[in-house]
């Protein structure tokens, strides 16, 4: 475990690429003890010259489309053109551990066993859209470790999509066709905040409904307001099984990059999350010093207490600690 002694080290063993240095790093940043902040702080602080550099994708998809397929092809066809891949797998987290159930990295036989991959499952901790609340810093980390692509691949539910497209560069909705609702992944929210809409399994006597698919999607575009003007988002096939069509989805990715890179966005996108980032976690770090107030604590509970008796009804509840508030750290 990193501490203050070999911080410094670890530093340098980081930007060296060392595994398993990024590994202690990692475990430190997602640390919840109250003496290892501090040094996570000083640790972030001291890589964020080397940050930056990396292409930062989010994955997600419907459950069952292949993501963890798609990703041990997508990313086998990274590192075949030289790059160093690094993947944050957001899992479900396991209800007796809270930690990671792991399922994504042992579907990624392949890239789990490459040099030029790294692979951390990450539990989602019951957080708010099943992303890690830590994901950001984590991508910062394998920035300054030399990874040149930055995937993080959602747990593909509710938020999460949200969660992911306002923490990367280019966001990837990953469907499926012919699976009994064809309109499945035609929600507005999700067209609107996906960069790329790649359907998968496009293979054998899916073929067809794929093609279906793939226009529907296309029909649906036309009819949304742009993400970006410099970006009409794209629809592609491909099958992650039979390894075709990868080669198509990076290089539409890599002029997604440079249309963005070149207009300025994507430098006031990065901006945009970092302060979007900071706005989140002080209302997090707010809100845990707040509970940690005995008087408020208590009080609060007693609201608890009544709104579960039906003394109180919540939206009362709700009156009555904010006039506590008011009363108690405004006045």
């Amino acid at each position: 475990m990193i501490n203050d002694a070999t911080l410094a080290e670890s530093i340098r063993r980081l930007r060296l690429g060392d595994r398993s240095t990024l590994a202690q790093a990692m475990t430190l940043i997602e640390s919840r003890h109250p003496g290892h902040q501090a040094l996570s702080t000083t640790l972030l602080d001291a890589i964020m010259p080397f940050t930056g550099h990396a292409l930062r994708l989010g994955i997600t998809g419907t459950p069952g489309a292949g993501k963890s397929t798609f990703l041990d092809a997508f990313g086998m066809l990274l590192i075949s053109h030289g790059l160093r891949v690094a993947v944050i797998a957001v899992d479900p987290s396991s209800p007796v551990s809270s930690g990671s159930i792991l399922g994504d990295k042992t579907r990624m036989t392949e890239l789990a066993r490459s040099d030029a991959a790294f692979i951390r499952p990450v539990p989602s901790s019951g957080h708010l859209g099943g992303t890690s609340q830590r994901a950001h810093e984590l991508m910062l980390l394998c920035e300054a470790a030399g990874f040149d692509v930055v995937i993080v691949e959602t747990v593909g539910v509710g938020q999460s999509e949200v969660e992911v497209a306002r923490m990367v560069d280019c966001f990837v909705s990953l469907q499926i066709a012919g699976g009994g609702d064809a309109l499945q992944g035609i929600k507005k929210g999700i067209m609107e905040m996906a960069d790329l809409i790649i359907i998968n399994k496009d293979d054998g006597d899916n073929r067809p409904n794929v093609a279906i698919a793939r226009h529907m999607y296309e029909s649906a575009l036309h009819i949304l307001r742009r993400k970006y003007e410099e970006w009409p988002p794209q629809v592609l096939a491909c099958s992650a099984l039979e390894k075709r069509g990868i080669e198509e989805i990076w290089q539409t990715i890599a002029d997604f990059r440079a249309a963005l890179t070149a207009s300025g966005r994507l430098a006031q996108v990065r901006q945009q999350q970092s302060v979007e980032w900071l706005q989140k976690q002080t209302e997090a770090s707010v809100l845990h010093l707040l509970f940690t107030r005995t008087e408020f604590n208590h009080y609060f509970h007693q609201m608890l207490q009544a709104v579960k008796n039906n003394d109180l009804s919540p939206r009362a509840g709700l009156r009555h600690i904010n006039e506590f508030l008011q009363h108690q750290y405004f006045e």
